[in-house]
Parts: C-alpha cells; structure tokens; sequence
C-alpha cells in the first residue's frame, strides 16, 4: 500500500538507541490528574520504586500490582499504579538506579493536540508556508498544481487526454508529494464524526494558520484547504471522481520547490466516487450558512449527489493500478488505494447523504448494505464512519442498531487489559501490529471507545480509550513516545520527504508514525531491525516506509483520539 522509494545512499540501521537500557516505559506527554496512571518496569523485577517532587522529596514508595509476560517474546513485565498522586507536577520516578520523569496536569494534551492539527498546514500542497506560522519549518511554494494534465485513463469528453487543468490546495497524503481522493475523505471524514462530537471544544482551539482569525473554527479551515483540492478532483462532465493527483513516479527525497515531474489526475474509480460523495455532504452539514464560505455547502452537496450518481452508474470501476497501466502511459507506480469491495464506501456515502438530504432514498440505500458487524474505520473500510453518523441522527432504528454493533465491539476490546503487557485493550496479540498500526490498532479502536462511551454506557470505556493512548505516547515495549517532536524519546528519522529534505534537524512535529510492522517489507533494502518480535518491529531511520512513515489519516486518528480526550477529561 504505501511507498517504497529509499534514499539513493542508504545505510543500514539499528532498532536500538543509547537509552534503550532505561526499563521504565511511561506516559511520556503527560498523565491526567484525576485519572489512572500507571508505568511498566521492562524485564526487570524491581527492588525499590520511589517517587519524588520536583524538589527531590520522596512523594511515594511504590510496588508492582501485577506481573505480565509477553506473548511474543516470554519477557516479563511489572505493572506499576501510581493513580493515588493527583497534585500537578513534575515527578521522578526512581526505580534501582533509574529515573524517568512523569508529568502530572490538569491538561497534559494541550499542546499535543494542538500539534497534531497544526501538522496538517505544515502539509499543505500549493502554498508558501509562513515562517511567522511554522517557525523553521516554513518553505516556499511548491506544486501550485495549476498546469496537471488529463492521464488517458481519466479523459472524458469535455476532457481528453493531455488537457491541462488546475487542481490546487490540498495535502501531501503522506511521506510523498502525492494527493488521493480515497485517503483525503476518510481522513476529513473522520476528522468531522469528532468535530461533531466535540464542536464547542474545537471552536476555542485556536491554531497557527492563516485563517485563524476569521469566524470558522480553525480546524474547519484547515479542513476547507483540502475540500477546496477535492472540488476540484470531480469532472464536471459527468460528475466521476479522478482516483488521485499523482506524478508517474515518487519524487526524490527533496523539497517541493525542487521537483519537476508532471502532474496527473488518473482514472475515475467508484471508491474515490463515493468516498467523495460521502465526506461532501458530511461536510456540507457542516458548513451551511457559512461566512467565511458563502454558499459552499450547496456547491458541494451538489458534488456530492454527482458523484454518488456516478458511482451508480460505474459500480465495477474499481482502480487497479496495473491494469490501467497496461493500456495507457505513462506508466503510474505510486500509491494504489486499491480496493476491490465499495459495500462499506456505498453504505457511508449513502448515510451521509441521507442526513443531509433527507431522502428516503438514501436510508434505504444504507439499511440495504448496513454492516453486521462494527469495523474499526481505516481507509480501505470506512462502515464505522457510517455507524458514527446514524449515531446522532434522531432515527431510532439506526440508532438502536448502530450502538449494539459498536456495543459488541467496544465490550471485546475491554477483555483484554486485565492480564495485557502494557495495561491497553490493544497490544498483546500478533495482529495488533503491522502497517500503520498506531493509527489503525490503537489510536482509531480507541476513538470507537469514545464514541461507545459517549453513546453506549458513559464512564464505561472512556478509561480504556486513555490506556490505548498511554501505549502510543510511551508504555510499549521500546519505550518510544511516538509522535515526533514529544516526550523523551520519539521519532527523529521520519519517512517523509518534508522532514528529510528541509534542513533542519528536527522532524516536523505532531506526526503519528507507522509504528512496529513484523512484515519488516524495507528489510532487503539493507535495513536490519534489532527485533522480528511484532511490537518491536520498528526503526527510526528515513528509509523505513514500512514502520516509520507518516500519513494523513494515520494523523487523523491520533489528532481524533488527543482532541477528545483533552476535551472532556
């Protein structure tokens, strides 16, 4: 699915850093002072756990509550609660000659969510980004996409092959240059279902992007710049949908001021159709009546309809990127977003539509391909995003039915914690891991438990969701908080051009990496990981797409997971 360009000098690397001797695996942002707080000793059995304030006085002596051993590798784990310290505060915790330091506050993801949606300006497509905004991690301009050509596989009647057209705003989808329609709508998508959760909360978080000063909240806007590329992704001559925005091959790991491949928009597929149509008219609920907007909310309603109607009419038109480049050239070999199976994108797309419609119609479309079973939503099964809507609908039917698939799986996910590894529903089986499976294992599963707690049985699964994002900011098995730019030890070596090529030391911060990936697909690129044990498959090094990328939705599920966590805890 995701990239396999490497540097053209690449240079082997290890899974092991110089504090990898530091057993004590943490929360490393930050705990919340009324909630549980617990921190893992590693393999060793400890003598003395001794917790003290800022001034070196001892606060806590503390012991183990329960033991746990690794199903990968028969490592032996030590469960330490520390819930009983409630007073803000720096903390060390000193445990045989170690020491690691715990923050304790009222709101200790504050500047991570904040981070985590400031990531997408700093990944804007077709912009100078500002040095008053992004400090050091401003850049010129790059692919104003306003001369892209029509791709054979994409030309129409109103579009023939080699027509240029504009095709600007958007987001780089993840370590390349690249746009895709599929990626965009599921990350937007998922980014609205916890807007609408949470509005009040986002409409006072106040980011650093050039609109921040009109009436939108900033997260709307930041949304907008990449709905405003969408729009322009639809051919108006039949209302298809192109699959991607996409030179033939990846560019080179350097700025984007500095590439000059041709740009494309390439075939119409039936997922990019109706992932379109669905996140159109989700987001046309939400913008209706806009200022900053005037009437964009008919404009991509409209879209929306068009799109679906197309879909309809083109239900096999799937995109198989080798297919297609059997009958035209040039030649396409970035990312495929293939996807054989449209029921879960017919089922969102035909909710959506319906809630902003109204239309009888598209409830029967909807219950005609309703899932049985609740599917944690990633981009390639976007169901849960369809749950997540009929969730506040006002139509008791769906409603029932929605919150008993979510109801069985958010009760599953429970089970596990008692006797895990690292106190998280997720984490201690082998499929827990694999690409992107921070986002997709742990932190979207984590959002279904919010949004279980908020509409199954309150203070049920909030505690578990908390867990499911200590693991991902530091109580794991390689003690990595990560997210770039926090806690003591996070990623440096990002697979993403940006991060590489700009210059500065430093990875752009707020970005969710991959995670531990036992398929290890980098390793005949001369990569050596320290472990094939499925939570420690994982390296910081430029050059492992397969566990160290970055992506858009991969960061649309932690920014989900920390905004509402921070906001109602």
């Amino acid at each position: 699915m995701r990239k396999t360009v490497l540097f053209a000098l690449l240079l082997s690397a290890s899974g092991v850093m110089a504090d990898d001797q530091n057993t004590i695996r943490y929360n490393q942002v930050g705990y919340f002072t009324q909630q549980e707080k617990v921190l893992i000793i590693d393999q060793v059995k400890p003598k003395s756990i001794v917790l003290t304030d800022g001034d070196g006085k001892k606060v806590a002596k503390l012991r183990p509550s329960r033991t746990a051993v690794s199903p990968f590798t028969g490592k032996t784990r030590y469960v330490v609660d520390f819930s009983k310290i409630s007073a803000p505060g720096e903390y060390m915790v000193n445990v045989d000659g170690q020491q690691a330091r715990v923050t304790v506050s009222d709101h200790p993801m504050k500047d991570l969510a904040k981070a985590s949606i400031q990531a997408f300006y700093m990944m804007r497509s077709g912009m100078e980004i500002d040095p008053s905004l992004a400090g050091k991690f401003a850049r010129p301009l790059g692919h104003p996409d306003i001369q892209v050509k029509i791709h054979p596989s994409a030309a129409s009647p109103l579009r023939p092959a080699g027509m240029v057209i504009a095709s600007p705003y958007g987001w780089y989808d993840a370590g390349d240059y690249n746009k895709y329609i599929v990626n965009s709508a599921f990350t937007i998508g998922l980014m609205l279902a916890v807007y609408e959760q949470i509005p009040a909360y986002f409409s006072s978080l106040k980011l650093d992007i050039p609109e921040r000063d009109n009436m939108t909240p900033d997260l709307l806007d930041e949304i907008m710049y990449n709905l405003k590329w969408m729009l322009t992704m639809q051919d108006p001559y039949d209302g298809g949908v192109y699959h991607k925005l996409t030179t033939p091959d990846f560019e080179g790991f350097v700025m984007p001021s500095e590439c000059h491949q041709q740009r494309y928009v390439v075939q119409k597929s039936v997922t990019a159709a109706l992932d379109f149509a669905a996140v159109m008219a989700q987001a046309s609920r939400l913008f209706k009546g806009s200022k900053d907007y005037p009437g964009i909310d008919g404009q991509m309603l409209k879209a929306a309809e068009a799109a679906y109607a197309w879909a309809n009419e083109h239900r096999d038109a799937f995109y198989r990127q080798k297919v297609m480049n059997q009958k035209f050239q040039p030649a396409v070999n970035t990312g495929e977003y293939g996807d054989g199976n449209a029921k879960d994108e017919w089922f969102w797309a035909a909710t959506q539509l319906a809630l902003a419609t109204g239309g009888q119609h598209y409830r029967d479309a909807a219950l005609q391909v309703m899932p049985e079973k609740f599917a944690v939503p990633v981009w390639g099964m976007v169901s849960g995003l369809g749950i997540y809507a009929w969730l506040t609908a006002g139509d008791t039917a769906m409603v029932d039915r929605c919150k008993m698939l979510l109801k069985d799986f958010a009760d599953q996910a429970l089970k596990n914690t008692p006797t895990s590894n690292f106190m998280s529903p997720f984490g201690d089986k082998a499929s827990d891991f694999g690409w992107g499976c921070l986002a997709e294992k742990f932190c979207s599963p984590a959002v279904a438990l919010l949004f279980a707690d908020q509409f199954v049985q309150g203070d049920k699964y909030l505690k578990d969701a908390l867990r499911s994002l200590d693991y991902v900011l530091g109580r794991n098995p390689l003690g990595y908080c990560y997210v770039t730019g926090f806690g003591q030890k996070s990623p440096h070596n990002p697979h993403q051009r940006l991060s590489s090529a700009d210059g500065v030391d430093d990875p752009m911060p707020g970005l969710l990496v991959g995670g531990p990936n036992p398929g290890q697909q980098d390793k005949g690129s001369g990569l050596e990981y320290a472990s094939s044990a499925p939570d420690e498959s994982y390296l910081d090094h430029t050059a492992s797409y397969a566990s160290n990328e970055i992506a858009i939705n991969w960061n649309a599920s932690l920014m989900a997971l920390v905004c509402w966590i921070d906001a109602v805890m």
